[in-house]
């Protein structure tokens, strides 16, 4: 009877650690972070550097305002969800060069797999500063970052259509 008790014990102490061993939400968050960072990438090299300076009518952002956008995005949300401080970097504009945004982008995606390398479920609602205003908790925030990723992977590939070229997911693989 005493050894059920004590292997009961042992079990439900080990249990929480664990049940934070086992992120399945951050594992997924990362696997969104590199996915986001291969196509948004892959979609800024493919635009001409002639070409960032497009948009498709007055009133919206031209592609390497996209790209600026995402740089400054990258450095401010996966810092606030992975609780770090992104590098000071130059300051760039979508007027900046392509190589300039380009490595930019790059350099902040790679900012964001350090930071969330120690990300865990532990810690989904904690409620985090939003922008400056109400908080929102890390699960949260982590799923505006997917949609903002999305949403202008999306904005980028009809850029990249209407410019006739082909969105990197459109491409055939090798």
């Amino acid at each position: 009877m005493h050894v059920r008790v004590l292997a009961m014990t042992l079990a439900l102490a080990a249990t929480p650690s664990l049940a934070a061993a086992q992120s399945p939400v951050a594992d997924a968050f990362r696997e969104q972070a590199a996915s986001a960072a291969k196509r948004l990438t892959a979609a800024a090299d493919e635009m001409p550097a002639d070409k960032y300076s497009f948009k498709p009518t007055p009133a919206q952002m031209s592609f390497g305002d996209i790209v600026a956008h995402l740089i400054e995005g990258n450095d401010y949300l996966c810092g606030l969800v992975g609780g770090a401080k992104a590098p000071a970097r130059a300051k760039v504009t979508g007027a900046s060069s392509k190589d300039a945004l380009v490595a930019q982008l790059k350099e902040t995606f790679a900012f964001c797999d350090q930071s969330l390398a120690k990300l865990d479920d532990s810690k989904l609602s904690e409620q985090l500063p939003f922008f400056g205003g109400k908080t929102r908790s890390r699960a949260n925030i982590m799923y505006v970052t997917v949609g903002d990723w999305s949403d202008h992977y999306s904005q980028s590939a009809i850029y990249l259509r209407l410019n006739n070229l082909l969105p990197p997911t459109a491409q055939k693989k090798p």
